[in-house]
C-alpha cells in the first residue's frame, strides 16, 4: 500500500497517476475530502492535525507521501504544518512506514548563490520559519533513526491543471488569455522552475528507490535556467504572436498588500525574485541519469497549448 497524504492538489494527483502507472494499483488517498483518480483508489477522509486520524490513515502503508498544501496564510501554516508533520512522523514510526516528504525552498537564503541539498537554512518571515521548523524536525527524526524517510525538495512550480504559483498566475495564465504578463521585480534574473508532472514523477521514483532514503534530494529542473524575458520570448515563438509584459516593482506589491491579503502574504517571498535563483539538481541527475526532464520550451509550449 502506498498512501498519499494531502490528495487533491496537482502534485498529489500527478503522483497518484505515476504510482498507478509504474509502481502499484494499491493506493490510498487521504485528505479532508478525498476523490478518486483511479477506480481502484482507496479513499480515507482525515484531518492530519488530528493524531488519531493520521494514525488510522497511515496504518498498513508501506510508503507514505506527505504532500499537503495550505493556502498562503501565515497563521494557518503556524497552526497546522507542525502538527501534521509531528503526527505523520509518529504514525510512520508506529506502523513501520517509509515517509516521503514533499518540501519547498522557502527556508533557503535569499541570495543568488547556488542552492544544493547542503544549503543551510536561513528563514526570513513567518512562512519560511514554519518550513524550516518542519524540515528540521524530520531531519532530526531521520538522523535518530525514528523514521525511515526522504525529503524531496522543489523550487517554484509551473505547469498544467491545478498548478498554483506566482509564475503560473502572473505570467503564463495571462499570456494564455492574451493579456500582458506581469513579471515580479526583475525580468532578467534567471529562474529555477519545476514542471509539476516532473516533480511528481521524480518523487515516485525516489520513494521507491530504497537507497535514496535518509537523504534530501533536489527534484529535477531544466538546467538551462531562463529569465522571465526569455520565457516570454519562448511563449511568443510558440504562439506566433507578440507577447507584452510589464515588470511589477516591489512598491506596487506593498500597496496591493494593503487591500489584498493574498498579496500581503506573498510579499515575504518577493525578495527571491530580485536576483538569480539557481536550484542545483545535479545530485538527482547523477543518480537517475535516465530521467527525462521537461525543458522550458517544451513545458511552456504544452502549458500554452492546453
Amino acid at each position: 500500500m502506498q498512501t498519499v497524504l494531502g490528495s487533491g492538489g496537482q502534485i498529489a494527483e500527478e503522483l497518484t497517476r505515476e504510482l498507478y502507472r509504474n509502481v502499484t494499483h494499491d493506493i490510498r488517498l487521504v485528505s479532508r475530502n478525498p476523490a478518486k483518480v483511479h477506480e481502484s483508489d482507496q479513499l480515507v477522509a482525515a484531518d492530519l492535525t488530528d493524531a488519531e486520524a493520521t494514525d488510522a490513515a497511515v496504518a498498513g502503508s508501506d510508503v507514505v507521501y506527505l504532500t499537503v498544501g495550505l493556502p498562503m496564510d501565515s497563521g494557518l501554516w503556524e497552526q497546522r504544518f507542525p502538527a501534521m508533520m509531528a503526527h505523520t512522523i509518529a504514525a510512520c514510526r508506529k506502523h513501520g512506514s517509509r515517509l516521503v516528504f514533499f518540501d519547498n525552498t522557502y527556508m533557503y537564503p535569499r541570495t543568488s548563490s547556488p542552492q544544493t541539498e547542503d544549503t543551510a537554512f536561513a528563514p526570513v518571515g513567518r512562512k519560511s520559519a514554519v518550513r524550516a521548523r518542519i524540515a528540521t524536525e524530520l531531519l532530526a527524526a531521520m538522523d535518530s533513526g525514528t523514521v525511515e524517510a526522504v525529503i524531496c525538495r522543489a523550487p517554484e512550480f509551473y505547469g498544467p491543471g491545478k498548478t498554483q504559483s506566482l509564475t503560473n498566475s502572473a505570467v503564463f495564465d495571462r499570456i494564455r488569455h492574451a493579456k500582458r504578463a506581469m513579471v515580479p521585480l526583475n525580468a532578467h534574473a534567471r529562474r529555477s522552475l519545476i514542471w509539476t508532472p516532473d516533480a511528481s514523477r521524480a518523487m515516485a521514483l525516489i520513494g521507491n528507490t530504497p537507497d535514496a532514503y535518509g537523504q534530501t534530494w533536489h527534484l529535477p529542473v531544466d538546467p538551462d535556467r531562463l529569465t522571465y524575458q526569455r520565457m516570454i520570448d519562448v511563449a511568443a515563438r510558440t504562439l506566433g504572436r507578440r507577447v507584452r509584459y510589464s515588470t511589477v516593482p516591489g512598491w506596487a506589491f506593498r500597496i496591493g498588500g494593503l487591500v489584498n491579503p493574498a498579496v500581503r502574504e506573498a510579499e515575504e517571498l518577493l525578495p527571491r525574485y530580485r536576483q538569480d535563483n539557481i536550484f542545483d539538481a545535479s545530485k538527482f541527475a547523477a543518480r537517475f541519469p535516465d530521467f527525462q526532464v521537461t525543458s522550458y520550451p517544451d513545458g511552456i509550449a504544452r502549458l500554452l497549448r492546453a
